[in-house]
């Protein structure tokens, strides 16, 4: 990363052509999983370290291919080697997870072993829990905890305390690496600072400079959108947030990106049983400064980007059929990334769905030949990227979840 030049974060779609995009590799922490805390860590089931490496090395692979990639774990290394920025992370940790026992130990740490123990745990010697510091085992899914908002990085408030570090680290490094030249937000923080406030970057989506979706659920709230409507009236010029009221359950509709991704610039992957399902509501917002905010109630989210000019052709997860949309969707069948207009990369597990996609003119391709560089995607003005995804998936998400996009074209 010593190569790349200072980055300017800027993401004004969900499929301008990626520039940068933060990642990090599945490693000890999901290890260090166990049946009796998986749930603690908000999974339903422990995941295999080598089989969720081998997932996810093609999946690494072709992003390299297509665009630069800033690994979180270098970063956080390069981070922690000041001192003062070492010291400030320590001791918010510790505090925020009941542990000030602990700082004089990590403090005394290297960058690098630090970096370690704060992804992966810190092990106890003799006591009756294994970790005195939790291993952070949902990292890999780089989404949630920060997204690119236009300009801004924006740092989230997590749903779930056990995620809170996440926001800690990420902080740390959007404010005290060289690389970055950019503003850090934390909206909940700034605009609605009262309890109970998240957002996740799961839920949100830059659909175009103007407009910015947003699921409703269990991880982002009434008060994370009050927080979104607040940051976009700061921009004074006209911008559309459209949220997406999401199911409770099950598990598998926790961010709008298990649901609804888009494609390109005409077309969308959608779960039909929510999306175009009018017992979940759609809500457009028109903001314009401190102007009042204008409510609009649509019939679901691709008639109100229709409505905006994005005239979207959907194409549904699991081809049209219930009961394989329903399995497919589970493993994250509607979780699609975009790396460039109309060229996606996803699991390759859910089978109907990518027979839609290749029934809609998307060339599949396998994730293992882009990155041994044996199929070059610039060949195909459609393509959908399949990797192997049976022990990434049952982590509960999918491509889209697994990336922090820093820099797309316009």
């Amino acid at each position: 990363m010593d190569s790349f030049r200072c980055i300017k974060p800027c993401v004004e779609s969900e499929f301008g052509k990626l520039e940068y995009v933060m990642l990090h590799a599945p490693g000890n922490e999901i290890e260090n999983m166990t049946p009796e805390n998986a749930h603690k860590f908000l999974f339903s089931d422990i995941l295999n370290k080598n089989e969720a490496m081998a997932d996810y090395k093609d999946f690494f692979g072709t992003l390299s291919k297509v665009s630069n990639v800033v690994v979180f774990d270098q970063l956080l290394e390069e981070t922690l080697q000041n001192d003062k920025v070492k010291q400030q992370v320590v001791e918010k940790i510790c505090t925020n997870e009941n542990v000030k026992y602990l700082i004089p130990i990590l403090s005394e740490m290297s960058a690098a072993e630090l970096a370690k123990v704060l992804v992966e745990g810190f092990q106890s010697k003799g006591l009756k829990e294994r970790f005195v510091l939790d291993p952070i085992p949902n990292l890999f899914f780089m989404r949630d905890a920060s997204f690119t908002m236009f300009g801004d990085i924006i740092i989230n408030k997590m749903a779930t305390d056990v995620r809170d570090r996440e926001t800690i680290l990420l902080d740390a490094i959007f404010r005290n690496t060289k690389l970055f030249n950019t503003e850090v937000v934390h909206p909940i923080e700034r605009y609605t600072p009262r309890p109970g406030g998240s957002i996740e970057g799961g839920d949100v989506h830059i659909a175009r400079h103007d407009i910015v979706l947003s699921g409703m659920g269990l991880r982002t709230n009434r008060i994370g959108i009050d927080a979104l409507i607040s940051h976009l009236k700061s921009k004074n010029t006209e911008k559309h947030l459209i949220f997406q009221e999401l199911p409770s359950a099950p598990e598998s509709f926790i961010h709008l990106d298990m649901v609804f991704t888009l494609l390109g610039q005409n077309k969308c992957m959608a779960y039909k049983q929510v999306i175009m399902n009018s017992q979940f509501k759609t809500t457009h917002l028109v903001i314009n400064g401190e102007n009042p905010v204008k409510i609009i109630e649509e019939e679901n989210l691709v008639s109100a980007l229709n409505n905006l000019g994005m005239e979207l052709e959907p194409i549904f997860c699991g081809d049209g059929d219930d009961y394989a949309a329903a399995r497919e969707q589970w493993h994250s069948g509607a979780n699609f990334f975009s790396f460039a207009p109309g060229k996606i990369l996803g699991y390759e597990r859910n089978n109907h769905t990518i027979e839609a996609l290749s029934n809609s003119g998307f060339e599949v391709l396998k994730a293992s030949d882009v990155a041994n560089g044996i199929v070059n995607v610039d060949d195909y003005k459609q393509c959908v990227v399949t990797f192997k995804g049976n022990e990434l998936a049952r982590g509960g998400g999918g491509a889209r979840c697994m990336t922090m996009p820093l820099v797309r074209k316009s």
